[in-house]
């Protein structure tokens, strides 16, 4: 394993209620360096978390017990930052992008190719060790961002609105809105956009990226027939374009 694969002290959780699928994520990622737990349902999930910290929850979207993995997914992102892969057996585009904007930080389909999943475990924990980082450096300067009577804290992680009434994001919103609004007036083709908030090969038929511009309108209040701060360029992708008379 590369040095900058090194995993140790990183522990996973598997939430399956497929005992074959729980046993194989066990071992591959336990020789991967990972230290992993597994919960059969939604009630063995929320015990295994109270008894230790997580770095990644892995959560099937088909549970046993009345809770799905959606519901679940709200739950623990009112509750918890831990990053969270759905996987699932659906293919249904929808399941993906409800996924996505309730929080979960990547998606991915049964079956599975070990090594694909892999990857975007890797990628999900650089992105969250990434954005943990500048926390913990004193002497990082404080990158805010102010466009429209909007103010960004990248390092915070936070939007307010003009009046200081501050703007509830997804992670995936949020990385989004940062990716953008440090390069205005530039267009983004989807796969840049994604290339800068998930950092990994994006899917040609898949329309997540439009659903979150389509979320992050209605949060900073644009007429969807209108829009001001972010642009639909035809054919392209999209641009940040903030008021010139704005900072």
């Amino acid at each position: 394993m590369d040095a900058d694969d090194t995993v140790v002290s990183q522990r996973i959780l598997v939430v399956d209620d497929d005992p074959r699928i729980c046993r194989l994520l066990c071992r591959y990622l336990e020789k991967e360096g990972y230290s992993v737990d597994t919960a059969g349902s939604g009630q063995a999930m929320w015990r295994a978390l109270k008894s230790r910290p997580y770095n990644l929850i892995i959560l099937d979207l088909r549970l046993p017990g009345g809770e799905d993995g959606l519901s679940l997914a709200r739950k623990l992102r009112s509750q918890t930052d831990i990053s969270l892969i759905m996987l699932t057996g659906r293919s249904d585009s929808a399941d993906k992008i409800v996924g996505l904007e309730l929080g979960a930080d990547d998606y991915v389909t049964k079956p599975f190719d070990r090594r694909e999943l892999l990857a975007r475990i890797r990628s999900v924990l650089r992105r969250a060790a990434s954005r943990a980082s500048p926390v913990s450096v004193s002497d990082q300067d404080n990158e805010v961002l102010e466009f429209g009577g909007w103010t960004l804290d990248i390092n915070r992680r936070e939007l307010t609105r003009i009046d200081g009434v501050p703007v509830s994001l997804t992670s995936y919103e949020f990385d989004l809105l940062a990716a953008m609004a440090r390069r205005p007036a530039r267009v983004l083709s989807r796969d840049r956009i994604m290339d800068l908030i998930a950092h990994r090969d994006w899917q040609p038929l898949d329309r997540s990226i439009d659903v979150l511009i389509g979320k992050l309108r209605r949060k900073l209040n644009e007429d969807p027939n209108n829009p001001y701060l972010i642009k639909t360029i035809r054919g392209v992708g999209y641009m940040f374009a903030p008021p010139s008379d704005r900072a």
